[in-house]
């Protein structure tokens, strides 16, 4: 058999990446703690309780699994609710616990990136209509002075908001999150706004620390035609230019271009100093006449498709090489800012991991200027509308006991994160199913 190792560049960031509420726990002050509550919006009616315990402080041995396992970076979000529970208070003890968490990855030698806006709001935020009405701008800039003044001094990588694409779809379209409505022009409108609060908040961090690194974090997904209906390319080009491009397009040029609204938002323009790029897998799209609310167009994967357990993604190298190609054309350094699978019996994971591995070493081959890969993510945790019922940890959890299991998957990673590398030995220890794709 071939063999052979794979390289990556020095310097090279390996990490995992997690969101404040998905691990912390008791996190009762946001929008998505309350929709929780009400019965019939999570699956199995889900509740993230406790979660991974972090702000209870068993962030210290999850780091510990982090640095044991030879990464060297990881991506944490800070929770808004936390830090300022309501409209004229500041809460210094939880920014206190954030440092304190920085600190920790700090002294296992450990890059932080930081996640300001993950999916969740104050209530305070919710009541006076969120993301629809402007007045977020200017309160997510003073949240991000707050946050950059207190932690700045630890951490020089800034997101300032994850996945705007899949929280407006999300809450506004499919109403799968808090507020939980399905309006196209609403969904439009929040967007625009998110990336008006994110041009306001790169001024406010540049200003505060003018060596930082700020970008975004996209949700990048495919959307290839099924089949040579015509009407399946024109709606794969409206879904890719609404999900895919509207948001980061405007960072680069200042101009917000939706199909239905088009808006100039000039002091977005020249807004990122690299790409976040999540990637877990691409649709392809066939007509579905009572699907209106989709541009009568429903996702499905190849019938030869690699499936996740639950048929929630396909492994798709292909698709992750596409999206990094996408990112690539804002000349840009890139981070692959989440990039994973759900996987409770820890055996697609780890194809899974080996395929994806190996296709963005191929973009870094071509020159590709990636800098760093956060694996979402480090400990299962609590998957938003999908609740308990994935599995996406290299360390499998038990929310009931808290107990951590170490799965094979971890050791994968951590040899490819200690070596800097993805070799042959690996591919044949861990998914040797693969093993003629990597190495035909």
């Amino acid at each position: 058999m071939p063999k052979g190792t794979f390289n990556f560049p020095d310097n090279f960031l390996w990490g995992t990446a997690t969101a404040a509420h998905q691990v912390e726990g008791g996190n009762s002050n946001n929008d998505f703690w309350a929709w929780e509550q009400e019965p019939g919006h999570i699956i199995n009616d889900d509740k993230s309780g406790a979660a991974c315990e972090w702000w209870a402080g068993r962030w210290r041995e999850d780091f510990d699994r982090a640095q044991e396992t030879h990464q060297n970076a990881h991506r944490l979000s800070v929770e808004w609710a936390r830090i300022q529970p309501a409209p004229d208070m500041w809460d210094e003890t939880a920014l206190e616990r954030y440092r304190q968490m920085l600190l920790g990855l700090k002294e296992r030698g450990m890059t932080a990136m930081i996640t300001l806006h993950h999916f969740t709001n104050p209530i305070w935020l919710a009541e006076m209509g969120g993301w629809e009405n402007e007045e977020v701008v200017p309160l997510f800039a003073e949240y991000t002075r707050k946050v950059v003044e207190a932690l700045g001094a630890h951490c020089r990588l800034w997101v300032t908001i994850n996945e705007p694409n899949v929280y407006m779809s999300a809450a506004y379209l499919g109403g799968i999150f808090p507020p939980g409505k399905k309006d196209l022009k609403l969904e439009v409108q929040v967007l625009a706004n998110m990336a008006k609060a994110h041009a306001a908040a790169y001024e406010v961090i540049h200003t505060l620390q003018p060596e930082a690194q700020v970008g975004a974090a996209i949700h990048w997904r495919g959307f290839t035609p099924g089949d040579r209906n015509p009407l399946m390319r024109i709606s794969a080009r409206q879904h890719h230019q609404l999900f895919n491009e509207a948001f980061s397009r405007t960072l680069e040029t200042g101009k917000f271009d939706s199909p239905v609204l088009k808006q100039e938002i000039p002091e977005a323009k020249g807004t990122q100093d690299f790409i976040g790029l999540n990637y877990y897998t691409r649709d392809y799209l066939r007509f579905a006449p009572n699907q209106r609310a989709e541009g009568y167009t429903e996702r499905f994967f190849k019938p030869d498709a690699d499936l996740s357990e639950r048929g929630f993604l396909a492994n798709d190298p292909e698709g992750f090489k596409q999206a990094i190609r996408w990112a690539n054309q804002f000349h840009k350094p890139i981070y692959i800012t989440e990039n994973g699978c759900e996987d409770s019996q820890d055996d697609f994971r780890r194809r899974y991991l080996i395929e994806h591995i190996h296709a963005m070493w191929r973009m870094v081959n071509f020159n590709i200027p990636i800098k760093g890969y956060f694996h979402w993510t480090l400990v299962d945790n609590f998957e938003w509308e999908r609740g308990w019922s994935q599995r996406f940890g290299l360390w499998e959890l038990d929310p009931q006991t808290q107990i951590r299991t170490k799965r094979k998957s971890a050791d994968l990673y951590a040899e490819i994160c200690r070596t800097d590398s993805l070799s042959s030995e690996m591919v044949e220890k861990y998914a040797p199913e693969v093993y003629t794709k990597i190495f035909p």
